[in-house]
């Protein structure tokens, strides 16, 4: 019996040792190419131009350098600011292009627009950051940019009392990563950006816009928008019904040519005649 046992538990062993052998055998080059596939993803964003190396406001850093006892007692929470966004450009190279501290005491991250969904998961679930409110999302159009469209995403840490900034990049073309499977609330502030800005979130259940009517052509918010639009809306009588027409504005009220700013359409109102014996005697001084 003892030999038995003895051999049974041998048999065992080397079964085990066989099965455990041949499952990593079986995942090493699955692991050997998920690797490789991410040293590639990795080298191809990191060989890209930042960004923002070009387009820093300095006037918005804080340099603790120069004004360090000042700065040290208007934001006494400087020093947790900078280490947390020491510690998220460490924990996500791959995204994370800068990090910034304001003069509004808010720390900025500034990310490959592929890492939206990641980066903002993060901040989200960390436990040293629990971002979980998602304050607003908008947008900055600067045309004369490569990457006209810059994507603000406001964020709010109740647990720890601060607030956070994530900024990325997109152009007219480039579709960027929606975040309602990280938070929900950026349903509607998405649709807000796509309805004034143009920008096209890939992964949005319920894409259309949200403050223009149906059938609006153009993005309001765009800086080569126009003021007065392309269309007009009135209520027509006849029609029991709103229309829209092609905007029409006089060239009166265009330019105006105005000596006071009570009387703005002066060629509306007939000249005094005073005035009229004025520029008659001054015309007739002129010819003498």
């Amino acid at each position: 019996a003892a030999r038995a046992g003895f051999l049974l538990g041998r048999v065992s062993k080397q079964w085990y040792q066989r099965r455990v052998r041949g499952a990593l055998l079986k995942r090493v080059p699955r692991l050997a190419a998920a690797a490789a596939t991410l040293l590639r993803s990795t080298r191809t964003l990191s060989d890209q131009v930042d960004f923002y190396t070009g387009f820093k406001a300095e006037d918005r850093l804080l340099r603790r350098e120069e004004r360090q006892a000042e700065i040290q007692e208007a934001y006494p929470d400087l020093d947790r600011l900078e280490r947390f966004g020491k510690y998220v450009a460490a924990i996500l190279p791959k995204y994370v292009q800068d990090v910034r501290i304001t003069s509004t005491k808010e720390l900025e991250i500034l990310i490959h627009p592929e890492g939206i969904v990641p980066v903002m998961g993060m901040l989200k679930d960390h436990t040293n950051a629990q971002f979980k409110s998602l304050m607003d999302i908008t947008a900055v159009d600067v045309p004369g940019r490569e990457f006209r469209f810059e994507i603000v995403y406001c964020l709010l840490s109740h647990h720890y009392n601060a607030r956070c900034v994530v900024k990325t990049y997109t152009d007219e073309l480039t579709p960027v990563d929606s975040l309602t499977p990280v938070f929900k609330a950026a349903d509607w502030g998405e649709r807000e950006v796509w309805d004034m800005y143009g920008v096209y979130f890939s992964g949005h259940p319920d894409l259309r816009r949200i403050l223009t009517d149906y059938g609006f052509q153009g993005h309001p918010q765009r800086k080569d928008f126009p003021l007065t639009g392309f269309t007009e809306v009135r209520y027509d009588n006849e029609l029991a019904r709103i229309v829209y027409e092609p905007v029409e504005v006089a060239q009166e009220f265009r330019k105006f040519e105005v000596d006071t700013p009570w009387e703005l359409f002066p060629k509306h109102r007939e000249t005094p005649e005073h005035l009229i014996e004025e520029g008659e005697n001054a015309e007739e001084k002129k010819k003498e």
